[in-house]
């Protein structure tokens, strides 16, 4: 962590100056992750107490959720290790756990968007085609090997995270030998943003190139296609909104890892920025189920089927009467 002190001397370098972080960040990082788990597991329990089995879209995005969930149950973690000043006191399994899990959703939850968008890129551009590999055998599949490359490439996190004491009472869950943290970094960058979002661009150009010649020749897309493709535009919006800024905070950051960014104010400025970037996207856990609500008319249907079938059957006790009224009042 960089900071400012009185002298010049990156030694001196320090983050009091800005303390302010230490509070404002614990109470974000906390609401971000009570939120995120209420609404993650409520996508997931629709997705999966409903009785008709999910599009191969909806596969995805029940995967992305299920994502969005892992990273969420862990950032109370971080939200008390930033409360404590970057002290960390949970020990050293937790320490590679917490920040695994972490780098696992950061990169599970692009490969989940390349995958929903190959999928909308096959149904528009070639909707008489490629039917096997949009099946839901193969749509589980590739999200199998989703989990699977998350993992591996989540394992430098796992290796090389370690607790080091630096004082009486005070320990940090940092990368050991710090060296590595260039190499974690350039693994994010181009697995987690260069490769991903080339992917995610192509099918995206495409998809609304399909669109504007359909609407030019006066085709009509059918409307199950249109709303499945507007829900995942919104989605794939709402990451690179929430995660670009991220990744580009990571190219400077890696100029300090490598000493060339050596002053203090340079490091004060990524301080502040690396801090507002990741927190900005841990938010895009917060913002996809709240999205699937708003955007997502197939999902909306989903759950009032849902607690109508409740109100019949009366098997779903755990639902709020007060709940259940609301939800039938959705368009």
């Amino acid at each position: 962590m960089g900071g400012i002190e009185n002298g010049t001397s990156p030694q001196n370098c320090g983050i009091h100056f800005a303390h302010w972080t230490f509070s404002v960040i614990p109470v974000y990082v906390m609401t971000i992750a009570v939120l995120g788990i209420v609404l993650n597991l409520f996508v997931l329990m629709i997705f999966i107490l409903h009785k008709k089995a999910c599009t191969v879209a909806e596969i995805y995005l029940g995967n992305l959720a299920a994502a969005d969930l892992l990273l969420v149950s862990f950032l109370p973690f971080w939200a008390v290790n930033a409360y404590r000043y970057y002290n960390w006191t949970f020990g050293v399994v937790l320490c590679k756990t917490v920040n695994m899990s972490i780098l696992m959703n950061v990169y599970c939850s692009v490969f989940f968007l390349v995958l929903v968008s190959i999928d909308r890129y096959f149904a528009l551009v070639f909707p008489l085609s490629h039917a096997k590999l949009r099946g839901p055998v193969c749509a589980k599949t590739a999200c199998f090997l989703v989990w699977v490359a998350g993992f591996l490439l989540s394992l430098p996190a796992l290796i090389n995270r370690d607790v080091i004491h630096l004082g009486q009472n005070v320990t940090r869950c940092t990368v050991d030998p710090p060296n590595t943290t260039t190499l974690i970094d350039c693994m994010i960058l181009i697995f987690g943003f260069v490769i991903p979002v080339s992917i995610i661009s192509f099918c995206t150009v495409k998809i609304l190139k399909a669109l504007r010649n359909r609407i030019a020749e006066g085709l009509n897309t059918q409307k199950k296609d249109h709303k499945a493709t507007t829900l995942v535009l919104a989605v794939l919006l709402a990451f690179l909104f929430c995660w670009v800024p991220f990744y580009l905070y990571k190219i400077p950051s890696m100029l300090r890892d490598r000493h060339i960014l050596t002053d203090c104010t340079s490091k004060y400025i990524l301080f502040i920025t690396g801090n507002i970037f990741t927190y900005l996207g841990f938010f895009n856990s917060v913002l996809n189920p709240i999205l699937y609500v708003i955007v997502g008319k197939n999902f909306r249907k989903k759950v009032k089927d849902l607690f109508t079938q409740s109100e019949k059957d009366q098997r779903c006790f755990f639902i709020p009467s007060f709940l259940s009224r609301r939800i039938k009042s959705l368009d």
